[in-house]
């Protein structure tokens, strides 16, 4: 570990680096709570999202690297703020109209439509702890019901009340005048109605820990602000959760980084010292428009898990978490072919280069061998020209290619070829478009149909390559047009494979038919 925990404090990887800024705050002394705590929060007014498992994923890795680089115990929470009030009916639950009366209750008092569980927010809590649970993240859940009426949030709200002019003056700034009038830090909840009510404070005792204010037929109330008898506005809310609950580390996107400020002075007012955080940039759709739960575009953590593995989503969120992505079904064979490239490097590399290699941070160090003989790419052309409905017909050529391999042997390659038909049928079919070749085209692709009709060396990818590469050097400046064509006119696509490595898995007899193909148009047709 010595060694290791040596490479990891130089180490350039980001989760290296933000582990080491939570490290510097207990340089002098460990932490009075005896642990060191990175958060994750979650709005339950809807299920989890690929920016959930995004958010949790990111955490743990720099979880892990802490870990690593400390003896200092850790904790990773996920706090669910279920005592938000419920502002608008989701259309994807069962009879939405029976919620409307429940309207700016809180989530965990709104019946559930689904009727499995006490209540919407139990119901949506449950979907988080499992969504969490199928991907292996060892996490404490808390939720802000039982946080705020357990008595667990009473000292912070205490020291809220006493320092309320103080939180005031930092959240009046932010705001615009007309708001401004009737802001409060305290959301009262009606004894009677059970709603969360946005009214001005008319009082708020510090000595006695209560506020006063009228309610919305203007009866003036005066509640504690302890038990879970009011709620904080939610900016208020994540500067005092850190301060409770001694919150060292949280990430979270990029629209919320102008109220870091806000968040972290609450902290201090409150007497805690402000978390480190980490703001990672949002995910873009194809059309590079912000990806948002509401509207549904970009792609759901069930449909990337559908052609693709967990571990290339997560390949995919320790890419430049600090750089806009577009997350859209084209960059998922990207992700796992270069998942599996940095696995296969991962073996032959030094403590250093693996420290720095996303698949350290993927596994927690306990990194896997990769089985995929064949790459992701590569068996999207095989499935193209063979036209595959099932994964049978893929592993006839990958077991000719590679006969020591099998679905039993190699599981990984196995669950490969599935992704692979269904992305083909469902991204790669409908898009495909063959053309005809040019005449200097078609001349040189009759001189590779007869280079291969004659061939008899051998059928291993560099060799095949050298046949392709003869072919086209001689006739096409720059070469790169020489594979446009191949791609264009035998494949219907703009891209594809490294050809010679086609050829020794599609097979040199099936390469020469294809070609003849091309040529006589039948393609096209």
């Amino acid at each position: 570990m010595s060694t290791m925990r040596d490479a990891a404090m130089t180490s350039k990887a980001w989760p290296f680096e933000e582990a080491r800024k939570v490290l510097k705050r207990y340089q002098n002394a460990p932490p009075e709570k005896g642990y060191v705590l990175f958060e994750t929060g979650y709005g339950p007014s809807g299920l989890p999202h690929i920016g959930t498992f995004g958010e949790v994923a990111r955490t743990t890795m720099v979880r892990r690297a802490f870990e690593i680089l400390s003896d200092i115990p850790t904790k990773l929470i996920c706090f669910s703020d279920d005592l938000d009030g419920m502002r608008k009916v989701p259309g994807n639950v069962p009879d939405p109209d029976s919620l409307q009366e429940h309207l700016q209750k809180p989530l965990t008092s709104v019946p559930d439509p689904f009727g499995t569980h006490p209540s919407f927010g139990h119901h949506n809590n449950a979907m988080l702890r499992r969504f969490l649970d199928t991907f292996g993240f060892e996490y404490e859940f808390i939720s802000a019901t039982e946080f705020y009426r357990s008595g667990q949030f009473d000292e912070i709200l205490l020291r809220a009340a006493e320092r309320y002019d103080d939180i005031m003056k930092v959240m009046l700034k932010s705001l615009r005048e007309e708001r401004r009038q009737t802001y409060s830090i305290f959301l009262p909840i009606h004894p009677d109605t059970g709603r969360v009510m946005y009214v001005p404070m008319k009082n708020v005792d510090a000595v006695n820990g209560t506020v006063t204010f009228d309610d919305e037929d203007g009866t003036e109330m005066t509640l504690p602000v302890t038990g879970g008898n009011v709620k904080l506005q939610w900016k208020p809310d994540f500067g005092a959760r850190w301060a409770a609950l001694g919150v060292d580390f949280e990430m979270y996107g990029k629209d919320h980084s102008t109220n870091t400020p806000i968040y972290d002075r609450i902290c201090e007012i409150l007497g805690q010292k402000k978390p480190e955080h980490f703001t990672y940039e949002l995910f873009l759709d194809e059309n590079g428009q912000k990806i948002s739960k509401t509207s549904g575009n970009g792609v759901s953590i069930d449909e990337w898990l559908t052609y693709a593995s967990a571990e290339s989503l997560a390949y995919f969120m320790y890419q430049k978490p600090k750089t806009a992505k577009r997350m859209y079904f084209d960059v998922i064979p990207k992700a796992v072919d270069e998942y599996h490239q940095q696995l296969r490097a991962y073996a032959g590399q030094d403590e250093t280069a693996r420290l720095n290699n996303p698949v350290f941070h993927i596994h927690g160090g306990e990194v896997p061998t990769s089985d995929m003989v064949v790459p992701f790419a590569m068996l999207l052309n095989l499935a193209s020209v063979s036209s595959a409905e099932t994964k049978d017909t893929l592993w006839g050529f990958i077991q000719r290619y590679a006969p020591e391999t099998g679905p039993e042997t190699h599981p990984g390659m196995d669950q490969a070829v599935g992704f692979a038909v269904r992305y083909y049928n469902d991204f790669v079919k409908p898009a495909k478009t063959y053309r005809l070749p040019t005449d200097a085209e078609r001349e040189a692709l009759t001189a590779l149909r007869d280079a291969l009709a004659g061939y008899d060396g051998a059928t291993d990818d560099e060799a095949l390559q050298s046949v392709v590469y003869a072919i086209g050097r001689d006739r096409f400046d720059p070469l790169r047009g020489w594979f446009t064509a191949l791609y264009e006119v035998l494949l219907g696509a703009s891209q594809g494979p490294r050809f010679g490595g086609f050829i020794a898995l599609y097979g040199v007899p099936e390469t020469v038919a294809l070609i003849d193909k091309g040529l006589n148009g039948e393609l096209v047709s």
